[in-house]
């Protein structure tokens, strides 16, 4: 970490921490570090490290970002930290980073790794639905229950041009018509 810039936002509430690390580290590339409860007051530190320039634009905007929604205590920008301030930095209280003992996995701890075995699916052979072309085959699929051949009714016809009240229109009206302007025809659509 030495060499590289410290941002620090301290605001209250953990929602407004939130949300200052969060608009923080899309604004720049930055890497947060963690967080930090104070004890008593609500007061909570995040921690950002990254380069200079970078740092700078990632604490103004998280600044900017938390005073949205909440308050902002303090912040401030180290450009550069000196070799020892590591330690100060990644405590046991900053929450989110992990102790460095344990970054390294001792060979005793790990546990075997199980062998993962496949899953086999089982292949279901489907026979082809075959359609047929005949069309006498369609017969057999019709239902039953309705007549098969019906024929209208004359008497049903000739009572049906009775009882109509739309004017007859004769064949020699109709060729007549075709001679007519589209505009005639429109006016007078069979008179």
């Amino acid at each position: 970490m030495s060499g590289q810039s410290l941002g620090l936002i301290e605001t209250v509430g953990l929602a407004v921490a939130i949300e200052a690390a969060d608009a923080a580290m899309k604004s720049a590339n930055v890497e947060l570090v963690g967080y930090e409860l104070t004890k008593g007051g609500g007061l909570v530190t995040v921690k950002l490290a990254g380069e200079v320039g970078a740092m700078n634009a990632a604490v103004a905007a998280g600044v900017a970002a938390a005073h949205r929604i909440g308050s902002v205590y303090a912040w401030k920008v180290i450009a550069r930290t000196a070799t020892g301030i590591h330690r100060l930095i990644a405590s046991e209280e900053t929450n989110g980073v992990a102790p460095q003992d344990s970054a390294i996995p001792s060979p005793e701890k790990e546990a075997p790794v199980a062998e993962h075995k496949e899953d086999v699916i089982p292949t279901v052979n489907i026979e082809p639905v075959v359609l047929s072309a005949d069309c006498t085959d369609r017969d057999n699929h019709v239902a039953t229950d309705t007549p098969a051949h019906t024929q209208p009714s004359i008497e049903s016809e000739s009572t049906q041009n009775e009882n109509s009240t739309a004017p007859k229109i004769s064949p020699e009206s109709v060729a007549q018509d075709n001679k007519k302007s589209a505009r005639a025809r429109t006016k007078n659509p069979r008179g």
